[in-house]
Parts: C-alpha cells; sequence; structure tokens
C-alpha cells in the first residue's frame, strides 16, 4: 500500500510539471524503493525520474534494477560514470551491470578501473553468472589457524569496518586453502589467548566455484547459512556468497517459473515499448498457433463422425481440458521435485508408477459422472461410455507424459518449465481428440 502512495504521488507531481517537489520524493525514498518505482513507470516517466537522481544515488540504485531497465540507463552513460559505480556496489553486483553492456564499453570500463578492483571483477565474470563463481564476492577477511583471538580482534578493529553480511570470518593456511570458519560471535566471547584454530567450525563445508546457483540456493537453505566460501577445485579460496545473492537467486527463480509458464522473458519489462513486446511474445503464440492447427487436423479427420453425431462437437473440450490439467498437475510437481533435487533416476520410477494410479482412481471417478451426465443429457448410453473411456486413457497418458517430459526436456537440454506446458498441452489435446474421435468413429461406424 505504501508503494502504490509513494507512485501516486511520483507520478502526480511529475505529471502536474513540479520536478523540485518530484526530486525531493525520490530523495526520501531507499535505493529499493527507487528502483521499484522506475520499473513502475513508463519508459518516458523513468527516464525523467532518472535524470532528477543524482550521482550517488545512481550508483546505489542501479543495482536493484531488473535487467532491461538497467540496460536501458547503462546505455546513457560514459564510462567513468559507470566506473564510479564501482564505489558503492559488491563485486558481483558491478559484474551483472557490466554485462548488460555491449562488449566494447565493458572492456573500456574494466581498462578505467584501477587494478586491483578490475582483478576482482574479472574473477567474478571469468564464471558463468548461474553458478557460484558468478555470485560470489571477493571481500573477504581470512585469518590464520595459528593466530590468537587477540590478534585478530586488533585486526578488525584496525579495518573499523566489515564487509557487508559478515557474519564469519573465513580461516585458510598459507596456501590460502579454505580450513574452516570463525563465526563473529564464537570470535568476541572466546579467551582472547586462545587460538583460531581452537574454536573455529572446520564442519562447514566450502562450496565449489562451478556450482548452480539453484545448488547454492539449496544448500543455503538446508544448513541455513549466512555466507558461504568459495573454492576452486583445488581447495584454493576464491570468495564467498551472501545470503543477500542468494535471496536474490530464489526471487528470480520464482519469477522465472511464473513467466516461463506464459512463455515471457523473465527479465521483460512490463513497461517495454510496444513493437518490442509484441516481438517476444510472438514466438511462442507462433508455437502455440502450430500446435492448435496440429490439434485441428486430428479433428479435421473425424469430420463426418463429427457430422452425424453433434454431440461430439460438444463434449470434445471436455477430454482434452480434463486431460491437460491432470497432466498440469504432475508436470508442476515433478519440475518443483527436481528443482528441489528430490527427484532423479533412482526415485522417478515410483513417482511414474503413483501418478498413474492416481490418474486412474481419479479417471474412473470423473469418467464416471461425466459419462452419466452426457448419457442423460442426449439419451445416448454409448456416448457416456465412448467419453468415459476416452477421459479414462487421456488421463493416464498426461499423467505418464507429465511425469516423464521434465527429463526428458532437460536431457535435450530445453528448459522443462519454459516448454514443458506447450508439449503437455499439445500431447493431451491432440490425444484427447484422437482417442475421443476414433472410439465414436468405431462405436458409430
Amino acid at each position: 500500500m505504501e508503494f502504490q502512495t509513494h507512485l501516486s504521488e511520483i507520478i502526480d507531481t511529475y505529471g502536474s510539471g513540479r520536478l523540485d517537489e518530484t526530486r525531493l520524493l525520490l530523495t526520501s525514498l531507499r535505493p529499493t524503493e527507487i528502483a521499484s518505482l522506475l520499473e513502475s513507470t513508463p519508459p518516458k516517466v523513468r527516464r525523467v525520474l532518472w535524470g532528477l537522481l543524482d550521482e550517488e544515488q545512481e550508483n546505489l540504485v542501479m543495482q536493484y534494477l531488473r535487467d532491461d531497465v538497467l540496460a536501458e540507463f547503462l546505455e546513457a552513460m560514459d564510462p567513468q560514470q559507470i566506473v564510479a559505480a564501482a564505489d558503492n556496489l559488491d563485486t558481483d553486483d558491478f559484474a551483472d551491470i557490466l554485462q548488460q553492456l555491449p562488449v566494447t564499453v565493458s572492456e573500456s570500463v574494466l581498462a578505467a578501473l584501477n587494478a586491483s578492483d578490475r582483478a576482482r571483477v574479472e574473477a567474478v565474470l571469468s564464471y558463468p553468472e548461474d553458478t557460484a563463481g558468478g555470485l560470489m564476492n571477493t571481500d573477504t577477511i581470512t585469518v590464520r589457524p595459528r593466530h590468537a583471538v587477540e590478534i585478530v580482534l586488533r585486526y578488525l578493529r584496525l579495518r573499523k569496518d566489515l564487509p557487508n553480511t559478515t557474519d564469519a570470518l573465513i580461516v585458510v593456511n598459507t596456501q590460502e586453502e579454505y580450513v574452516g570458519m570463525l563465526p563473529l560471535a564464537k570470535l568476541i566471547t572466546s579467551d582472547p589467548s586462545v587460538t583460531v584454530r581452537e574454536i573455529m567450525n572446520a564442519d562447514i563445508e566450502a562450496i565449489d566455484v562451478n556450482t548452480s546457483d539453484a545448488e547454492v540456493a539449496r544448500i543455503f537453505s538446508e544448513q541455513d547459512l549466512i555466507s558461504a566460501p568459495v573454492v576452486n577445485a583445488d581447495g584454493l579460496l576464491l570468495g564467498r556468497i551472501t545470503i543477500d545473492d542468494v535471496v536474490d537467486v530464489i526471487i528470480e527463480d520464482a519469477d522465472e517459473a511464473v513467466m516461463s509458464r506464459a512463455g515471457l522473458d523473465m527479465e521483460e519489462d512490463t513497461f517495454a515499448p510496444i513493437l518490442k513486446t509484441a516481438r517476444s511474445r510472438a514466438v511462442w503464440l507462433t508455437i502455440n498457433l502450430l500446435t492448435a492447427f496440429l490439434a485441428a487436423a486430428v479433428i479435421n479427420i473425424f469430420e463426418d463422425t463429427i457430422s452425424k453425431v453433434v454431440a461430439l462437437a460438444v463434449l470434445m473440450p471436455i477430454v482434452a481440458s480434463m486431460g491437460g490439467i491432470a497432466g498440469t498437475q504432475t508436470l508442476t510437481l515433478v519440475i518443483r521435485g527436481i528443482a528441489l533435487g528430490q527427484i532423479g533416476r533412482a526415485n522417478l520410477g515410483y513417482l511414474l508408477n503413483r501418478e498413474f494410479l492416481v490418474s486412474v482412481l481419479n479417471g474412473l471417478l470423473l469418467a464416471s459422472l461425466v459419462a452419466t451426465a452426457a448419457a442423460i443429457a442426449f439419451q445416448d448410453y454409448a456416448l457416456g461410455a465412448v467419453i468415459a473411456a476416452a477421459m479414462l486413457i487421456n488421463l493416464m497418458i498426461a499423467a505418464i507424459s507429465g511425469s516423464l517430459l521434465p527429463s526428458i526436456l532437460t536431457a535435450m537440454r530445453i528448459d522443462p518449465a519454459l516448454a514443458g506446458g506447450v508439449v503437455l498441452t499439445t500431447i493431451t489435446d491432440v490425444t484427447g481428440f484422437f482417442v475421443f474421435l476414433g472410439l465414436a468413429t468405431w462405436v458409430y461406424a
């Protein structure tokens, strides 16, 4: 509710030309709130609002903008302006910004950084953004196992500040190999004379730099972590991942799951220009159109049967719709299980059997209800039997398809969350129409 109030106030002051008032309103908001406001306004308005921000505000807001909106602003900035943002951003967030730029511009920005900053950013950029390496920060505080607590505390006082979301120090040996974690709570409550080795936690495992972001999120969730070290294959410490980055991954995955079901790009701007939006949606609309033609072609095969028994045209959508819904339930369950790491080759067979039996039970129940209703409505018991058999068969096919499609699509390197729904709908529609009309042709021939 508060966000909508801010949005209304901003739109009102902007629309009436009171830009000084608009600037004051923006100044009173947090960077995250400003980012949300910019994403909630049309491109023309957001460019004016962005121009009302000072350089410090721009640098802070950048890290919270969605990629499409961020790219829109970055295109108008020179390399020095982008370099200035590095001082206010975590290394991984700045690396994300660079990835939105054309190669020539990002190279100019990197060249303008000082040697140490450039090395840190390039270290993150060398890994895919959906891996632990792409998520990690390089701003770590490390200590040696032999150091006394008193020395560590003195060192921290000399630093005066700590990196954001620091809940523990990372313990490494002289070869910079990860050894363990030293929680700050343990550090400040221990005797100053004891060594780090005596109080550190050596049971916390480091995350391999090539681990997928989904697996990183699962590890953080299962172990209730706030931060975790990242190492390479040799066990050398490369950086750390913090909970704020993991929360971003979880939100992005949730967004992707919702958007992909409709064939939309996760980064699609809500207020993107008409032509850009139309072009991005046309691909999946075309694919759906082709699947609709396929279903129509199956129906056309049985044109004579439909002309003889008009009731078939009334009942056809029921068979296809029930199969689609049942299949979607199974598909969603399996995709979620795979995302959570709960489903693999070892237990996929059990899940397939379970979903098949569930479809049989539900099929028998629903088929009997539909058969009774159809027989009474059309005074045709044969028609009731046909739709009952077709519905039962389609529900079973839907369960099998929903169970196996995610694994098949994954093996083909196709995102099941994106393509699974379209493929499943095609299968259940074509199967439903073919079985229902085929049985009707056989019965009424």
